[in-house]
């Protein structure tokens, strides 16, 4: 009772569960054991492609849900024919986007800070002439997020990059590049700031 408005998360969430399960079943994403979904994503798949989550998704997409304010519902896309969206158990993620053209994977307990925006693709090409024959052939490389990741909020994933297991991404990070295992990264662009130490790693568990 000294934290009401988490009743009040709770109430919203049991009324928009209806809602929330017809919006996967129509775009054919199985729901799976012990979601606990605060406020309606955006769901925007591609009937070509792939979209899977693991037993103990969280996703909050209302403002009252996280006291940070996602900016805007979690937004879950795969783009284009043949896009792979995967993420493992207990998933979680407030505000934000996740967008792949061709894919994104991410492991076991990974969890995302507000209105960070984790996407595979350019969108649009570089070049003005490619631009006007073609301004959605931006180019695309697949991201990989290992398990046990922690992404700070406001921050931005790009295209190519793989994030080794157990490592943090301090908030308001743009990340262009692999990110070692058990390490910390922050800036734009990101960089190393220090390995997770053994007295880290053994907290953690």
């Amino acid at each position: 009772m000294h934290t009401p408005w988490k009743i009040n998360n709770q109430i919203w969430r049991l009324l928009a569960y209806p809602r929330i399960r017809f919006i996967f079943a129509l775009n054919g994403i199985p729901w799976g054991r012990g979601w606990r979904l605060y406020g309606v994503p955006i769901v925007q798949k591609h009937h070509l492609s792939r979209m899977s989550f693991g037993p103990g998704l969280q996703l909050r997409s209302s403002v009252r849900s996280n006291p940070l304010g996602p900016n805007h519902p979690v937004i879950l896309c795969t783009w284009q024919a043949g896009a792979r969206l995967q993420a493992g158990a207990n998933f979680a993620m407030t505000g934000g986007s996740l967008c792949a053209a061709q894919c994104i994977l991410i492991g076991d307990d990974v969890a995302v800070g507000a209105n960070t925006v984790i996407t595979d693709t350019d969108f649009h090409p570089l070049s003005y002439a490619a631009r006007h024959s073609d301004p959605a052939d931006g180019a695309v490389l697949p991201v990989t997020i290992e398990d046990d990741v922690f992404i700070g909020m406001n921050c931005l994933i790009l295209k190519g990059v793989t994030i080794g297991q157990g490592s943090v991404v301090g908030a308001g990070s743009v990340v262009t590049r692999e990110v070692p295992p058990h390490s910390i990264v922050a800036g734009n662009p990101a960089r190393l700031v220090r390995e997770l130490e053994l007295a880290d790693l053994e907290w953690v568990r």
